[in-house]
């Protein structure tokens, strides 16, 4: 195979990634890549890619290296790969066609935890958007701040969902859930029992956000191979802008911090794994989360992983937040068909089940 010409790969990305508007450094990094390498001989710059001396360049990091010496065997680096997924296409379209396609919402909360209004106002509010299923996924124990859930609270809502269910327009329903803290060794919070009744989990990272590299890869694993996890809630949690105006409800009040980092993790070994065991990778649509970024919803795709395009509501209107999450997948390369909430009610709760068998 022949070798590709590794600059023009790299300015390609550039052009790509400021069309796509991506942050400005990360566009930065590629043409100053693109700069550093070109003054150099081809005899020299294969040698550097062969032997992994490329970063001892200024301005040639480990993600530009890997770049050129894909290029360089002549494969097209992975990076521009996931970003030509979406040349050429009518992106506001798409997040049209991808919002229409779906028909519920797999992460919203009720004034149960720390939402702001009952579970009868955000079924009716789903209701008048078109979604034929809203999945009620409201906190485990651990997350006192946001009045999460204990097991016999847990079971009194399911009750209380039940009886909702029977008064609501025919056509729609409430499927029962929870947003369940993943613990510092993995574990789920919330009894097993519990877990096993519900139609859809959810499962988050909320504390130790800051733990090592190491540390967060094993943790995210070994949730992700509990049988009764079906989504992997905003997996790095960061946090890129102040809360939106107008969120309320007991968890809403405590203190939030402006802007938060990502959590570091093995992306792809957690990705392969959420692909192997069936975890849909969601896309959050809050816009101070839009979590995971635009280059690891490209990454899950590589991978091969489904996703959730949820909101995590915790009011009414924030149900139609749907569209920013959609968006975001559109210029990602998402298509319906990797997405669980596009699927009616009845095979998103027979694809959960099967998670007990895997």
């Amino acid at each position: 195979m022949s070798a590709r010409d590794p600059i023009a790969d790299l300015r390609r990305i550039a052009f790509l990634l400021e069309r796509a508007n991506e942050a400005t450094y990360r566009v930065r990094a590629f043409r100053s890549a693109a700069t550093a390498l070109a003054a150099l001989p081809t005899r020299e710059l294969t040698e550097r890619a062969r032997t992994g001396r490329l970063t001892e360049l200024p301005g040639v990091g480990d993600v530009t290296a890997r770049c050129v010496a894909e290029s360089l065997t002549g494969e097209e680096p992975v990076y521009l790969r996931r970003l030509l997924a979406t040349e050429g296409t009518d992106l506001d379209a798409a997040a049209t066609a991808l919002r229409t396609a779906l028909r519920g919402d797999c992460h919203t909360h009720s004034d149960w935890s720390d939402g702001g209004s009952p579970i009868e106002e955000m079924a009716l509010a789903a209701v008048e958007l078109g979604h034929e299923y809203l999945v009620l996924t409201d906190h485990s124990p651990r997350l006192k701040v946001a009045r999460g859930l204990t097991a016999d609270r847990l079971r009194q809502q399911l009750d209380h969902v039940a009886k909702v269910n029977e008064a609501l327009p025919e056509g729609f329903r409430i499927l029962t859930g929870i947003e369940v803290d993943i613990l510092a060794d993995g574990s789920l919070d919330q009894d097993e029992e519990l877990l096993a009744r519900l139609d859809v989990v959810v499962g988050s990272v909320h504390s130790g956000l800051n733990d090592e590299r190491a540390k967060m890869t094993r943790r995210m694993l070994t949730a992700i191979a509990n049988p009764h996890l079906d989504i992997l809630g905003h997996c790095t949690g960061r946090m890129v802008s102040s809360r939106p105006a107008g969120v309320k409800g007991p968890g809403d009040r405590a203190h939030r911090p402006r802007t938060r980092a990502e959590s570091d993790f093995d992306a792809d070994a957690v990705f392969a794994a959420c692909a192997e065991r069936g975890v849909a990778v969601e896309i959050n649509s809050r816009p101070e989360r839009q979590d995971p970024p635009k280059r690891l919803i490209r990454r899950a795709m590589e991978a091969g992983c489904h996703f959730a395009v949820n909101t995590d509501a915790h009011a009414p209107g924030q149900l139609d937040w749907q569209r920013f999450g959609c968006e975001r997948a559109a210029l990602c390369g998402v298509p319906a068909d990797r997405v669980v909430n596009a699927w009616d009610a009845d095979r998103l709760v027979d694809w959960a089940r099967e998670h007990a068998t895997r």
